[in-house]
């Protein structure tokens, strides 16, 4: 499945979870949720890069605020034969990066303030290769989809659950049914989470080769990824949760939570193997990546 058919696939099943919850209020809620939802559109195809970077806070940073950083960007950017990334910094102590954008020309890096601590230059290339493996297999504009359309559904489903419980219990063709509400209300962000979770999966393997083939060194990768996961057990996070599978491990692994066992990640103990699996010596993979704009 190319990535148009993909990207058309997503923005259609969670605008129907918008329009659905308009469905079950009533024809009036009907009408608007599908208006917000041709919106929502439009603003996530321009826009969900700006968004997904503010509901993390993240900084833009310059070269001479941050010269270790911009100088591995740049260097696996020229590699992989695309524009520079922008490059933004997350004042969060947990290790964590991720990229977004519309498209390699338009597109971002954030990374942690605690990944810049943990990892040494090595284990930060690895990472930094693995977030523009994602531009390079042009993710990152259905991640930032995902994510701020996710965002909305959770929200109004959240918001509709409170309006629903003080609702009466007449239903009429204009109000629509408070318990219908209700019920999918609940079942909304749940939704949001499994659509992401059913595209997310293979998009961190198809990174993760694509990093250590563009950086030349897969155990760089394993080894920051062993390190990120511990981290990421360690140091709770507070990030956006539908923004999790943006990221290049789960913020929220350390978290038992239910919704951990829908996790947007595949396991990391196959992601290592998988990169300790690559045979090939650094030189040849490094040789071997084929970039492009």
């Amino acid at each position: 499945m190319n990535d148009q058919v993909k990207t058309v696939l997503l923005l259609g099943l969670l605008s129907l979870l918008l329009i659905g919850l308009g469905g079950v209020l009533g024809t009036n809620y009907l009408y608007g949720f599908t208006i917000m939802a041709i919106v929502m559109n439009f603003v996530s195809y321009f826009y969900s890069d700006k968004i997904v970077l503010s509901m993390n806070g993240a900084q833009e940073v310059s070269m001479e605020e941050a010269p270790r950083l911009h100088s591995i960007v740049e260097e696996l950017a020229a590699r992989a034969n695309l524009p520079k990334p922008r490059v933004y910094m997350i004042p969060q102590a947990q290790p964590n990066a991720f990229a977004t954008g519309r498209n390699p020309q338009h597109s971002a890096v954030a990374v942690t303030q605690g990944i810049m601590q943990l990892l040494n230059e090595r284990e930060l290339r690895g990472v930094i290769a693995h977030e523009l493996g994602h531009v390079v297999n042009r993710d990152i504009l259905i991640t930032s989809i995902a994510a701020t359309i996710a965002s909305a559904v959770t929200f109004i489903g959240h918001a509709l659950q409170w309006g629903a419980m003080f609702a009466g219990s007449r239903d009429d063709d204009e109000r629509g049914s408070p318990l219908g509400a209700l019920a999918l209300a609940i079942v909304a962000p749940l939704a949001a989470t499994i659509i992401q979770l059913a595209i997310s999966r293979s998009r961190e393997f198809e990174a993760d080769a694509t990093g250590a083939r563009l950086c030349g060194d897969p155990e760089s990768l394993a080894r920051a990824l062993e390190k990120l996961e511990r981290g990421a057990e360690a140091i709770p996070a507070d990030v956006a949760p539908a923004t999790a599978s943006m990221y290049i491990v789960n913020p929220f692994s350390g978290a038992k939570t239910f919704m951990n066992w829908f996790s947007t990640h595949p396991p990391m103990e196959e992601r290592i193997a998988r990169l300790r699996g690559m045979m090939l010596d650094g030189a040849s993979l490094a040789g071997s990546f084929q970039g492009g704009r």
